[in-house]
Formats: C-alpha cells, structure tokens, sequence
C-alpha cells in the first residue's frame, strides 16, 4: 500500500491550477468532467506528489473559513531546502500562516493557504531517523 494523492475542493479551477502551478511548480496530469456527479477535477503534479483539485459544477462553494491551528487536515510537501521555497513563495506573494518552525536538527516547516483557505505544509527533514 502507498498514499496516492490529496484532493482539495476550489471554487475557480484555472485560478487554482495557476496558483499551485506558479506558487510550488505543480503541472497539470490529466483532467475529467462529470456532470452526474456535478463536479470537474484536474490531476496536478510535482515529482511523485500529486494533487487532485474539484470543483463544482453549479459553483456552491465558496470557500473554507480562515485557517486556525492546528492547521488539520493539510497536505504537507516535502523540500530539500525550506530557504529556497520560502523565496518562492515570496516571489509570488504568498503569504505565510505560520513559521517556519524547527525542532532543532530534526526538521523544519511553515504553513500556508491557497487562495480557498485549503492548507498546505512545506516540510524538510533535517534528519531523517
């Protein structure tokens, strides 16, 4: 068994497809509209994370409220180096929840939103034991 991907329910799908794409890198997989289901969804992926994003069809959602510790559920991404996407992320004015925080030589991470409040953690392992 392995963990395949996470799935985050967005109000505007191009906006979000751009969001995650400029923000982290992520490139669009695939694609599916179901009008049974009342939904379309798109496959993004950054190396082997992959994150599936659904939108609805009539437009009923309107967004998650503001984010609050302890920042659950979030998908966390592993990085090699949390300075570099740090930078990133400050290049395309994302703004940051929370950190980043540190067990010292363990590990580091921060927390941020997408543009519907769904959150996502950047983590480097400092140590991997």
């Amino acid at each position: 068994m392995r963990f395949d991907h996470m799935a985050f329910e967005v109000s505007d799908l191009e906006h979000s497809i751009a969001f995650y794409g400029n923000a982290l890198g992520f490139t669009e997989s695939w694609r599916h509209r179901n009008e049974e289901e009342n939904e379309e969804c798109v496959f993004l992926a950054l190396g082997s994370v992959r994150l599936e994003l659904l939108v609805r069809l009539d437009g009923t959602f309107k967004g998650l409220p503001a984010p609050q510790t302890p920042y659950c559920p979030h998908l966390a991404i592993g990085v090699d180096d949390l300075d570099i996407a740090i930078n990133q992320l400050k290049k395309n004015k994302v703004s940051i929840l929370r950190g980043p925080l540190s067990v010292e030589g363990k590990v580091r991470w921060l927390y941020f939103a997408d543009p519907d409040h769904n959150v996502i953690e950047l983590v480097q392992w400092l140590d991997e034991n």
